[in-house]
């Protein structure tokens, strides 16, 4: 038994697509080696911003042994068709005559004995590369093969030797890369172990869930030093884990002059743009700090990381807040009007007209409810006027929560 060692490693793979990735390389191969009635112990697969990884342990060299059984001609045949089916069997075969429905033919059966997997697995490989289900893919060069971004390297090694087979513009090879700016050497690898190790001394933290646990330690040590809690956001954890591959964690600063801003706002700009995780006060206020993940360590201690991040979300900032002190001079009534410039249906009419309907309906719908029918009535009419908003425009997720806002600075219930 042997242990097989595949890696691909490519440009940048988009972080939303490196989880599903991980699982259909996993899927797709071990569904290749079942079909082959291949055996093994188990199977993991990995992924970082710029390789997808496989390792199977324990995987057969060789594959099964077949018993085959093969029917030849009849006994009333030529002597030379007989002869020719006798010598198209392998040697060692039993050979027999049977009674059939159809007569007195003769039968033959041996084992096939298994071939070495290499060549198979070779093939079984290219299949899945060939075939891979990205989402959005693309060619490069002038081959006619497809990835997600273009292949540098691919490493396959089986038993300590490597697997020959060429993928587009790639050969496959025993080397690997580090980390793209502290490690550009290649190395070579032995076996998984000895792969990870390397990896690791190359600064590249391979398993997803080791990026994921040394950014939320990191982060949670960070807030406590500031007596600060870290807001958890499992969506934006795993998108940030497929970002990098040597996570290192810091925290900056929000510029005074924004934290009147509404905290969605603040903590929209920083979540949508800029990957930075939101921290609050012990009263779940959101406090003018946030958590930076870099994919790197600086000499300055992340100095310059910081500052420029800071710089980065202040100018997104004050976007937002331009929109707001511009939205805030009309009122939220005001912009209703905006809405019949909307298509909701090209057949039912415009956001404005269905604006109507919902007014119409609420009114009823309040009176059967014993909720106040005018009050309810007045919350349809300004329910869609947000979208008609600069904020809105520039940040679509808050639609409908700006909308609060804006009612309640207008003096609304």
């Amino acid at each position: 038994m042997a242990e097989l060692l595949f890696e691909i490693f490519s440009e940048e793979i988009p972080a939303r697509m490196g989880a599903f990735a991980k699982e259909e390389l996993k899927r797709l191969v071990i569904d290749g080696l079942n079909n082959a009635g291949l055996k093994y112990s188990e199977a993991h697969a990995y992924v970082t911003p710029r390789r997808l990884v496989l390792v199977i342990q324990n995987l057969s060299e060789y594959t099964p042994d077949v018993f085959e059984e093969r029917r030849g001609p009849k006994i009333s045949a030529t002597d030379q068709a007989i002869a020719g089916f006798k010598g198209s069997l392998p040697k060692g075969a039993n050979i027999e005559i049977r009674e059939t429905a159809k007569g007195k033919f003769y039968f033959a059966n041996f084992e096939k004995k298994g071939s070495e997997v290499a060549k198979l697995l070779s093939e079984i490989l290219i299949e899945v590369l060939s075939r891979f289900p990205w989402p959005r893919s693309m060619r490069w060069a002038d081959k006619n093969v497809r990835w997600v971004r273009p292949i540098r390297s691919i490493l396959c090694v089986f038993n300590g030797t490597v697997v020959d087979f060429d993928f587009g513009l790639v050969a496959t090879t025993n080397t690997s890369y580090g980390h793209r700016f502290y490690s550009a050497e290649s190395f070579e690898v032995k076996d998984f172990s000895d792969y990870k190790r390397k990896l690791k001394k190359a600064h590249v933290v391979l398993d997803p869930s080791e990026r994921r646990d040394l950014i939320t330690s990191k982060s949670k040590e960070l807030a406590d030093k500031s007596q600060l809690i870290l807001k958890d956001d499992p969506q934006l954890l795993d998108e940030v884990v497929g970002l990098v591959e040597w996570p290192v964690v810091y925290i900056g600063s929000i510029d005074k002059c924004f934290m009147s801003l509404p905290d969605e706002v603040l903590s929209t700009a920083m979540r949508k743009h800029q990957k930075y995780f939101s921290l609050t006060d012990n009263k779940g206020k959101l406090a003018p700090n946030f958590i930076i993940v870099a994919n790197m360590k600086t000499s300055d201690s992340g100095k310059a990381v910081i500052a420029g991040n800071e710089r980065v979300l202040s100018a997104r900032l004050s976007d937002a807040k331009f929109y707001w002190d511009q939205d805030l001079k009309e009122s939220l009534n005001d912009k209703v009007k905006a809405l019949s410039g909307r298509i909701f249906h090209e057949k039912i009419g415009s956001v404005l007209e269905k604006v109507g309907r919902i007014e119409r309906m609420a009114s009823v719908l309040a009176k059967v409810c014993g909720a106040d029918a005018k009050d309810s009535k007045r919350a349809a009419h300004l329910a869609k006027a947000d979208l008609s908003t600069g904020m809105v425009a520039e940040f679509p997720d808050l639609q409908g929560v700006i909308g609060r806002y804006y009612a309640l600075a207008d003096g609304e219930k």
